[in-house]
C-alpha cells in the first residue's frame, strides 16, 4: 500500500487522506503509549515500511537507526506491541500508538525498555531555575526484567 501524496494544506489538515510527511531521512517520530494507563513508553521512528507493517500487522514496526533495519519490537525481547490505535497529528508529521505490552520472553513484567524499566522515560530533568548542574532522578525505581537475561543472545541491547 502506499500512502497517499500530499497535494494541499487542506488535504492534509482537513481531510481523511493518510499523507504523512517524512523528513529527509524518509522518517516519521512515533511516540508510543500505554493504551490503558496512558503512560509514555517510548519513542521511535518509522519509515514508510515500518508503518506500513504496524498498520497491517497490528504490532508495533520502528525503523532502527543504529542498526538500518526494520525492527519488529519484541523480536529479541518478546516484548511486543500490540497496536490498539494509531493516531496522526494535524500536519501528519508525527504518529502516536495506543499500545498492550506483552512481557519478556525470559519472565519479568511487561515493559518497552531495553534497560529493564517499564517506560523508556524512567527519569526526570528537575526544574530548578538556578542550577549549573542538571541530575537525572529516577521516577521509576525497580526494573520490570533483567535485561542481561532477556538480552543474553544480543551483543549489544544498547543498539536495539
Amino acid at each position: 500500500m502506499a500512502f497517499d501524496k500530499r497535494e494541499s494544506v487542506l488535504q492534509v489538515e482537513e481531510g481523511n487522506s493518510l499523507a504523512p510527511k517524512f523528513d529527509e531521512n524518509g522518517l516519521i517520530p512515533c511516540i508510543c503509549q500505554h493504551a490503558t494507563t496512558r503512560e509514555i513508553l517510548m519513542f521511535a521512528y518509522m519509515n514508510a515500511d515500518a508503518l506500513e507493517a504496524t498498520l497491517k500487522t497490528g504490532r508495533a514496526h520502528y525503523w532502527s537507526r543504529s542498526r538500518h533495519k526494520l525492527w519488529k519490537k519484541g523480536e529479541t525481547s518478546g516484548m511486543t506491541q500490540q497496536v490498539n490505535r494509531v493516531l496522526i497529528d494535524d500536519d501528519q508529521d508525527c504518529v502516536v500508538i495506543e499500545v498492550d505490552l506483552a512481557s519478556p520472553t525470559a519472565g519479568g513484567q511487561e515493559a518497552s525498555c531495553h534497560v529493564g524499566y517499564r517506560s523508556c522515560f524512567y527519569r526526570k530533568i528537575e526544574l530548578v531555575e538556578e542550577s549549573n548542574v542538571r541530575e537525572l532522578v529516577f521516577i521509576e525505581s525497580d526494573k520490570a526484567f533483567d535485561p542481561t537475561t532477556v538480552y543474553a543472545d544480543t551483543p549489544n541491547p544498547t543498539q536495539l
